[in-house]
């Protein structure tokens, strides 16, 4: 299909189609009914792709029917097939999140000219434009461009630059920041007409924190409202009829703060925006996820009064705006508007999985190599463990999965200190579990059985490329880093049986478990801070009983603390973690830390020392819920009374602990 076309289909060849003895497909109302002045435009969105072109779980090493390119490309086909017109549009995070990802990152590696599988797979299913999210900065900038350098469709990003100028329009952008696409709309009386669509695209600045080995001294950010302020005037002066915004950043406040991580509400504000693409979040919308956020209809569909959608993450939904539009002279405005979220998988109330669609196997095949050949890496043994490593008790008890990474971590650190002016300090280890279900669904979980350790079985340890950090933190920063941890609990009141234990806003990745201390976190206490960081209770304390080989932590002693760029940079806002405290960065990712540590060992004992537990609380019980394999790894909970407690909600198992 040629770019200057937009994917059309008339009415005349909707009815030619259907006296061929295609199948029937009925065209959206507003293709069916548009005037000879109007027309329908549809915008389909991916996002948070992270390289999950095959419906395969690289991490479990099987196939699913929840996520992949190639049965998002099923529903793409049958949505052009129902509207006059059509766009399709990434809105970012495509290059890394699973071991492809890292396959061709760090084995196959890149050249000049080489085809990025998701680039290829995307290429096949004629996407029109995309904009970057925060992961494509992951494995550095001469790999992203390498990537998006073989992109049939423009990628636009707007607010990172080379060099920043007086105002965002003198920025020498890293990429293009916008594009406008001329394309020819089919209206209802089969007429075709002009049409110039800008597309924008933004990143949360916060990349700049998030990749700083790779990013600082050699690109800056802006803040995504204001640069919209200043770019999408210049859209509308140089023709755009309309314009979308693809905002890799999540709905999340309508109060406008400066460098906001999740602008999409005051961005829709943005006059000249007609549509407004997010993601980031990982979240469906419209969905009943948003119902309550100011400046959002969860229902219709609209942020701040635009339409907006939201895909979901791997390519479980294909987000749907559907313009009606209307010729005013010689440009185009909207008219009316629909949003939605089409699934590739429905679960059923017996937690049953049911695909929706079938993969397309011309997306298949453009990465079938690439796919082989990760499958080999993956599979590589690189030792053993006595014990199973699984992380379903992860937020609950000292868990095996996230022992082996503390202590790889530490074994690394240990050896980096010496020689320095900060040997002989004690050495801690920050680490927390990724996988522990939450928006991931019932199933992601890490669950290495005991026996072989395989590339794939670290990767499902430590999902992410991050590299290693030791920050020089004092005793108070050390307790404080953990009150941030305990954010991640509801604050319980003592003899009450069966309340929820999970504050569902906070991610298990920024739940740090801190190994070379014990504690104990007294429930029956507020949270100090927010999911985010944020102060909320300054005098509260939940970390009870802090000791460091039997003593008490003096708040002046030193620590160091073996982590990750992420969070040593500041990710996460913790208190000891913000880039000014960071003593050593490693060229090493974590993952292959832990790998180095398991083929050094050869066997690993991944044994827990329950160096953390919940504070007494006689009469009162929480509720938990976690993946439904979980009761088969009962007995290697330690230092907890827990047992079944029937279903939880969407394919969850839900247990009770009495504490």
């Amino acid at each position: 299909m040629p770019h200057s076309q937009l994917n059309a289909l008339t009415r005349r060849g909707f009815l030619a189609g259907t006296a061929a003895g295609t199948s029937l497909i009925a065209l959206h109302p507003f293709s069916a009914r548009a005037a000879t002045n109007q027309a329908h435009l549809r915008i389909m969105e991916t996002t948070d792709l992270h390289v999950h072109v095959f419906p395969y779980d690289y991490y479990s090493d099987r196939p699913v029917d929840t996520a992949g390119l190639a049965r998002t490309a099923a529903i793409i086909e049958t949505i052009r097939a129902e509207a006059a017109n059509s766009l399709l549009i990434d809105n970012g995070d495509f290059l890394q999140g699973n071991p492809m990802g890292d396959y061709i990152a760090y084995e196959r590696g890149m050249k000049d000219g080489d085809l990025h599988p998701v680039i290829a797979a995307m290429n096949v299913l004629n996407f029109d434009a995309s904009t970057l999210g925060n992961h494509e900065f992951n494995y550095g900038l001469d790999f992203l461009l390498k990537s998006v350098a073989g992109a049939a469709f423009p990628v636009v990003s707007a607010n990172v630059s080379k060099r920043l100028g007086a105002s965002p329009r003198e920025d020498v952008t890293l990429l293009r920041p916008y594009v406008i696409l001329d394309r020819v709309v089919t209206d209802g009386a089969g007429r075709d007409h002009p049409i110039r669509v800008g597309v924008i695209g933004f990143v949360p600045p916060q990349i700049m924190s998030w990749d700083r080995r790779h990013l600082e001294g050699n690109v800056s950010t802006r803040d995504i409202v204001a640069t919209a302020e200043a770019w999408v005037p210049q859209m509308r002066e140089d023709g755009c009829d309309i314009v979308i915004a693809l905002n890799h950043s999540g709905i999340g406040g309508a109060e406008r703060v400066e460098g906001m991580e999740n602008a999409a509400v005051p961005l829709a504000r943005v006059e000249g925006i007609d549509a407004i693409l997010t993601g980031h979040s990982h979240l469906v919308f419209p969905s009943p996820s948003f119902e309550g956020f100011a400046g959002v209809d969860a229902t219709a569909g609209t942020i701040s009064g635009k339409p907006g959608v939201m895909a979901g993450f791997w390519g479980s939904h294909l987000g749907l705006i559907d313009l009606l539009l209307e010729r005013d002279g010689n440009s185009w405005r909207v008219v009316s508007f629909t949003s939605e979220a089409r699934p590739i998988f429905q679960r059923g109330e017996d937690r049953k999985i049911t695909p929706l669609v079938d993969s397309v196997e011309t997306v298949l095949a453009s990465v079938q190599t690439d796919h082989d050949q990760t499958l080999d890496y993956i599979r590589r043994a690189v030792g053993r463990t006595t014990a199973p490593l699984h992380s379903y008790f992860a937020l609950v008890a000292d868990d095996p999965s996230v022992q082996v990474v503390s202590i790889a971590q530490t074994w690394y650190i240990a050896e980096m200190m010496k020689g320095t002016p900060h040997e002989g300090l004690p050495i801690l280890s920050a680490a927390a579990p990724f996988k522990a279900g939450g928006r991931g669904g019932p199933d992601y979980y890490t669950d290495v059985p005991a026996g072989d350790v395989a590339i794939k079985n670290v990767a499902d340890l430590y999902l992410y490329p991050n590299t290693i950090r030791a920050v020089r933190v004092t005793g108070a920063e050390v307790k404080n880093w953990l009150e941030r941890s305990a954010g991640l609990f509801n604050q319980i009141m003592p003899g009450v049986p069966d309340q929820p234990l999970i504050n569902p806003d906070f991610p298990s990745y920024n739940f740090d478990v801190i190994d070379g201390v014990h504690y104990e976190i007294d429930l029956s206490q507020p949270s100090k801070y927010g999911p985010k960081g944020e102060d909320l209770n300054p005098s509260a304390s939940r970390i009870v009983n802090l000791t460091h080989k039997g003593q008490p932590v003096d708040p002046t002693a030193e620590f160091i603390v073996a982590t990750n760029n992420y969070r040593a940079s500041g990710g996460g806002d913790f208190p000891g973690a913000k880039g000014d405290t960071i003593v050593f960065e490693g060229p090493d990712t974590n993952r292959d830390i832990i790998v180095r540590y398991i083929l050094e060992k050869g066997t690993i004992d991944p044994s827990v020392d329950a160096n953390w537990r919940f504070a007494a609380m006689p009469g009162t019980s929480v509720l938990f819920d976690t993946g439904p394999r979980a009761a088969a790894h009962l007995a290697d909970v330690k230092g907890l009374s827990i047992e079944p407690a029937g279903d939880g909600p969407d394919g969850f198992a839900r247990f009770r602990i009495t504490l």
